[in-house]
């Protein structure tokens, strides 16, 4: 598989860029931010999302979508992340839909229409820890009439506050079970937890929960193939977003070394700032091989996709890392200040990091996959 976009791809790239630039750029997050905003994002602007063919973009256009990629998902996500926009994509085009399309059935279809149109908006409600354990799952669902009923609580809910329907994961009596939740049926409790980077996220409590039968999205005791679908699709598209990220913050930071002037010439002529750009320059390139080889793969052999997904994720971690440490560094002083947004770049990569495992999670992943 080459590295390269293609023609399609690169089209679309632009599009998104010149689309999300213009819409939705820092200005927008700062906007949000400081007039507490109690969606966390703009509705009309998701709306738009959906009429430009984002929002179903791992949809098939036999249910309303733009039958796209998961390549052509990672570029909008890293659009995202190079412009630091709040928006549903992640959670309800990216992880909702995955969960969709691989449980399938009538009721997935109908909801995977909704999706695509922007009228439905999904939270996936897996972590119970203070890090990442997917396989730490106490939330469980017991057998009820014909029914069950759940109990449990998770944390990290991205969009949590928002979504129409929670898609959550929770232990049955063989396995695990993903299960479609009204966040307002009784029993429910969900709380909004504004992130240090300004997302959204909740936390979510279920109490003796009524569910049907027909909450159950694929089969009982199935859904740990699923969830692992969707983990690599949301890992993958993490990446992405933060390999835009980490591309702007590198590019605002030797704009700044070129501005900044100091003893009478830019400090970007100074050789010790060059070198720290050079190797950042470099491990950037190394992390889009890396990011560009997952999303590939998610398309062309998913069930392959694990060990490369988990790859690029710790790649973009640690390039993340690195770019917008460097880049508030280089920033000096100011870098440090609100007034400058490279300091939103470094929030936000924390969290994305941390999101579906930060790098030391992926390099264990890794290695138990490759049988050490």
């Amino acid at each position: 598989m080459a590295l390269v976009l293609t023609e399609e791809q690169n089209l679309l790239r632009d599009s998104a860029r010149g689309f999300i630039g213009d819409k939705a750029p820092v200005a927008h997050l700062r906007k949000l931010r400081d007039t507490r905003d109690e969606t966390g994002f703009s509705r009309a602007l998701w709306k738009e999302f959906a009429e430009m063919g984002f929002a179903g973009v791992l949809v098939s256009e036999a249910h309303g979508g733009s039958g796209m990629g998961h390549m052509e998902a990672g570029l909008v996500m890293e659009e995202i992340g190079r412009n630091l926009t709040p928006s549903p994509f992640f959670a309800t085009a990216m992880l909702g839909a995955t969960a969709l399309n691989k449980a399938g059935g009538a009721r997935a279809n109908e909801l995977l229409k909704k999706l695509a149109a922007g009228d439905l908006l999904l939270a996936l409600a897996l972590d119970e820890k203070s890090k990442h354990a997917p396989s730490k799952i106490d939330t469980s669902a017991k057998k009820s009439g014909n029914g069950f009923t759940l109990n449990g609580a998770k944390t990290f809910v991205v969009d949590g506050h928002v979504a129409d329907l929670l898609i959550v994961v929770a232990r049955t009596d063989n396995g695990l079970t993903l299960f479609l939740v009204d966040p307002k049926a009784k029993g429910v409790a969900i709380e909004r937890t504004v992130m240090v980077d300004a997302h959204n996220a909740a936390r979510a409590t279920f109490d003796n929960v009524a569910l049907d039968a027909d909450a159950v999205l694929g089969e009982v005791d199935g859904g740990a193939a699923i969830l692992e679908a969707v983990l690599n699709v949301g890992r993958a598209g993490l990446a992405a977003e933060l390999m835009g990220l980490s591309e702007e913050a590198f590019a605002r930071t030797t704009a700044y070394l070129k501005d900044r002037k100091q003893f009478g010439k830019a400090i970007g002529e100074f050789q010790g700032l060059q070198h720290r750009a050079a190797h950042l320059f470099c491990e950037l390139e190394v992390t889009r091989a890396a990011v560009m080889r997952a999303l590939q793969t998610l398309d062309e052999a998913p069930e392959k996709a694990g060990p490369i997904v988990s790859l690029a994720k710790s790649r973009a971690c640690l390039s993340g890392d690195l770019a917008v440490r460097e880049g508030v560094q280089m920033h000096g002083g100011v870098g440090m200040t609100d007034a400058f947004d490279i300091g939103l770049f470094m929030k936000r990569a924390r969290v994305a990091q941390e999101l579906f495992g930060d790098a030391g999670f992926h390099a264990d992943r890794i290695a138990r996959l490759r049988g050490y």
